[in-house]
Parts: C-alpha cells; sequence; structure tokens
C-alpha cells in the first residue's frame, strides 16, 4: 500500500484510448401530473433535457478525472445524437477525431423519460433506447483498426469497454490487441456479459463481474466470499484460455478478486458503504485499474486504486466521475495514514495539497498551548471559522524552554492530545524551530491565524502565506486569560 500512496503522491498524467460502444444519455425531465384522455397513461410535461456521455464514453469521463488525455475510438451515426455526444465528451476535454460515421446505423442513444408528480422526488417512468446492435460491418471494423494503430504509439494504456452494441467484435478486438501488443501498450478489457470470451484473448486483463463471469465460464461464483475456490477457479479459467497477464473478478460487496499468470488469487476486500446507485462503478474500476498500470502500478495496488474507485462511485446518485484527490484522500484515511489528529509534516501537506485541490481551505495557527484555556479555545474556535480545515503547529519542549525559560509546565504530547481533543482542531504538528516558518512553508496553508497582540508585520509567515495568495487573520483576545496570567495567579495562590 506504501507504494500506491507514494505513487498517488508522485502521480503522472497519461494517455489512453478508449475503444468500445459510445452512447448518449438523454435524461428527459418533466412534470407527470395528469393521465392523457385517450388512454390511461400518464403524460410528461417536458421541463428541461440533459445529454451525458454513456457507455465508452462514461469511461472517458472517468479518465479525464483520473488526470489522463484520451481518444475516444468508436461508431457513432450521422445524426442529432451524434452531435450532442460529441459535444459532450469534447467539453471535458476528450479528443473525438476517432469516433467515426457510419449513416447505416444510428448513434446508440438511451432516452430516460423522468417525470415529478405532487412536488416529490424525480421517479424514472420508461426507458427509449435507439439503437442498432448488429456487428459493424468488414469495411467500417477496417476504419476503426486503421485509426486505431494512427493513435496507438501515442498512448499509455488502452481500455476496451463492450456494451454487446456491435463495435467490439472479434475483428476489431483482436486487431486492437494484436497492435496494442506489437506497440507494447497493455489492453483492459471490460468485458460484455457473453458465454463466449474468445474475442479478447491476448488481451492484459479483464475485468467481469460475478454475473459476467458466471455466463462467460458456466461456474458459479461463491456469493458469501472473495477468497473463495468457487472465485478462483473461474479465475483460473479465464486466465488459461484467454492467455491474459492478469484477471479481476469484481465481487460488488466482497470487493475483487486478482489472479496473475503465475501466481496465487489474491482478495482485494473494499470497504463497507452505503449503496445509493451503482450504475458506473464497473466503468469506474476500468478507468481506476487503467490509470494505475499507467502510473507503473503493480496489479494488486491498481485493483486497490479501482476498487477505491468504484467504492466511491456507489454512494453518489447517478454516474460521477471521481476524481483522483478524492480517491487519494480516501486511501490516506482508509490505511490510517490521516488516524489521529497528531500527525507528521511531510504526510500532512500532502493531504493538505489534496484537500485544497478539492476546493477547501486550510488554515494554520501556532503557539505552545501549554495550560489550555478558555483564551485559547476562543482563538481556535475562530481560526476554524476562517476555513474548512485547522492545522496547529505546536512548539515542542525544546523549542518552548528556549522561548519561554521554566516551561512547559506540560510536555509536546500531553500538550498535543489535549489539543486534539478540541472540536475546532483538525491535526496538530509538532515542530522544534525557534518559529514555525519552515512548517508554514512545507504545508502552505490559505489562511494564516494569530491573536491580535500581533500586528501583521509582526507575525511569522506572513509574507510566506500572501505569497501564495493566501491572508492573514487576527483574532481578538479574550481579555484577561493568559497562560503567564494563570501560572502568576496560581502561584500567588501558593499552588505549586
Amino acid at each position: 500500500m506504501e507504494a500506491l500512496l507514494s505513487t498517488l503522491d508522485a502521480w503522472k498524467p497519461f494517455s489512453a484510448i478508449v475503444v468500445g460502444d459510445y452512447m448518449l444519455d438523454q435524461l428527459v425531465y418533466g412534470n407527470a401530473e395528469r393521465l392523457a384522455a385517450d388512454a390511461p397513461v400518464p403524460i410528461l410535461h417536458v421541463v428541461r433535457t440533459d445529454n451525458r456521455p454513456g457507455g465508452a464514453a462514461n469511461v472517458c469521463l472517468d479518465l479525464i478525472a483520473l488526470k489522463a488525455r484520451v481518444e475516444a475510438l468508436g461508431i457513432t451515426g450521422n445524426d442529432p445524437a451524434d452531435g450532442l455526444l460529441r459535444q459532450a465528451l469534447e467539453s471535458e476535454g476528450v479528443a473525438v477525431n476517432g469516433l467515426l460515421r457510419d449513416p447505416t446505423r444510428p448513434t446508440t442513444q438511451k432516452q430516460n423519460l423522468i417525470g415529478l408528480a405532487q412536488a416529490r422526488h424525480p421517479q424514472k417512468m420508461f426507458r427509449v433506447d435507439h439503437e442498432n446492435a448488429e456487428p459493424i460491418s468488414h469495411a467500417t471494423a477496417g476504419g476503426l483498426l486503421e485509426a486505431f494503430r494512427r493513435l496507438v504509439a501515442h498512448a499509455d494504456v488502452v481500455c476496451i469497454e463492450d456494451y454487446n452494441k456491435g463495435v467490439c467484435t472479434e475483428e476489431v478486438c483482436q486487431g486492437v490487441i494484436r497492435a496494442a501488443r506489437d506497440a507494447g501498450k497493455p489492453v483492459l478489457v471490460d468485458p460484455a456479459r457473453l458465454s463466449d470470451y474468445r474475442k479478447y484473448r491476448g488481451a492484459s486483463v479483464i475485468t467481469p463481474n460475478r454475473t459476467e463471469a458466471e455466463t462467460a465460464t458456466g461456474l458459479r461464483t461463491a456469493h458469501d466470499a472473495p477468497e473463495s475456490e468457487h472465485n478462483a477457479r473461474i479465475a483460473h479459467a479465464l486466465l488459461s484460455s484467454l492467455d491474459l497477464e492478469a484477471c479481476v473478478l469484481t465481487l460488488d460487496r466482497h470487493g475483487a478478486m486478482l489472479l496473475e499468470r503465475d501466481g496465487s488469487p489474491v482478495a482485494v476486500p473494499t470497504v463497507a458503504r452505503e449503496v445509493y446507485d451503482v450504475t458506473g462503478a464497473g466503468d469506474m474500476f476500468l478507468a481506476g485499474l487503467a490509470a494505475g498500470r499507467a502510473n507503473n502500478l503493480s496489479w494488486l495496488n491498481a485493483v486497490r486504486l479501482a476498487n477505491a474507485a468504484a467504492g466511491l462511485e456507489v454512494e453518489v446518485f447517478g454516474v460521477q466521475p471521481i476524481p483522483l484527490d478524492q480517491i487519494h484522500h480516501f486511501l490516506l484515511e482508509h490505511t490510517g495514514k490521516l488516524a489521529g489528529k497528531v500527525r507528521e509534516p511531510e504526510p500532512l501537506a500532502a493531504e493538505i495539497a489534496s484537500r485544497r485541490r478539492l476546493g477547501q481551505r486550510v488554515v494554520f495557527t501556532n503557539g505552545v498551548f501549554d495550560i489550555l484555556h478558555t483564551g485559547h479555545v476562543t482563538l481556535l474556535e475562530e481560526a476554524r471559522r476562517q476555513g474548512d480545515f485547522l492545522v496547529v503547529g505546536l512548539n515542542s519542549d525544546d523549542s518552548t524552554r528556549r522561548l519561554k525559560p521554566g516551561r512547559p509546565i506540560n510536555n509536546q504530547h500531553d500538550r498535543a492530545r489535549v489539543l486534539s481533543s478540541v472540536g475546532a482542531v483538525d491535526a496538530v504538528v509538532i515542530f522544534g524551530d525557534d518559529t514555525p516558518r519552515s512548517l508554514i512553508e512545507t504545508l502552505r496553508p490559505d489562511v494564516l491565524v494569530k491573536g491580535s497582540d500581533y500586528t501583521k508585520d509582526k507575525v511569522v509567515g506572513a509574507d510566506l502565506v500572501e505569497s501564495w495568495g493566501g491572508s492573514v487573520v487576527l483574532v481578538d483576545l479574550v481579555s484577561g486569560k493568559s497562560t503567564t496570567g494563570l501560572l502568576r495567579k496560581m502561584r500567588a495562590e501558593g499552588t505549586p
């Protein structure tokens, strides 16, 4: 897992080609308040229409979210849906020159009619499919493969997304796999639900789900555990018959099973989640796996990345690409790198960078916090209100002794533990220098907070924070509340 986290810290953009069945998902929203006069059917009064890339086009968007440059390769019709699909893809940065028009076929389009009645939540009423699932012609396949051979030299990874809509014929799949192999590029396949997988032979990996694997092999998976011998037998059958480098069975709540050539089956568990919508999880898994391999992850770590991506996908409604930074942050939390509030500077800097990319504002303040009192708590609460994540820099015992003779009263570990119990504090990092300047430079917070007994020109690190566009905030102190004052009072009263 350390290798996975290190790779995410130093993630490199990559290039991908997605071959497959491109679709337009059209969501037609309206009010369904009455029945037709001539038949007992609801009338949908259309309010708006949303057009979204679907099928292989959704894999393209998932890869874009994982910082890929993507070439789309598939077949569309010469119709209005084709224009809408291309526009939707291009607006997200996907290159569409590899989408070839075939005037004899319609662009595959799924129209979902969604009604709202009596101010309740939207409800899908009906779906209308426009498609021709017959295999594409030899001439059309030839044009597709010619385009692929022009593009493959510049790709890091190739994905085949097969929905059995006629594009991923044996001629196309085998042509893509051979050309990619000749160019030294991996091919990852999300297969259709078919009884014969021979058209995928020679690919680097296939990622069937439970139902697809059972259909392809005639064997049953085990629904009780991912490490079952039943699942291993299916993976072995697919791996050997198709000459693959690896086989990954995706097993819904049980995560995945990975089997590499000459290796043993490995169960890769997932985190138990509140599942809202499984739509798009398979696409996100393929994209995550491809992104991992393009960044030179082992098969095991690439599956871990894909598992995390697909798991986050099922927690959202509809099909929504999961950004790399969200996956990175989840893995940091899940592996315990973010466990507890007391942190080391470098891992905390990586988390802060991830939070910033997610649009969060990180706040920093610092001090000795020797005997925590209401003045401290007020400062911390006000600092937290300045952003989304508050980091407290805590002077070590050695630096405190240099700055404040006779202090600290409490050691750094006790002080850090007490600070961690304050709800406003999200992270505590101990620093050994006399000032937090070096720590601020490492963490690069968006907001620097100090008490109003300072002026901005006296706040250490103010110039740094403002140099990268951040701000400095001075918080009013609580009158008469200070550690020095408390200690003076305790000594006057004879408290040891």
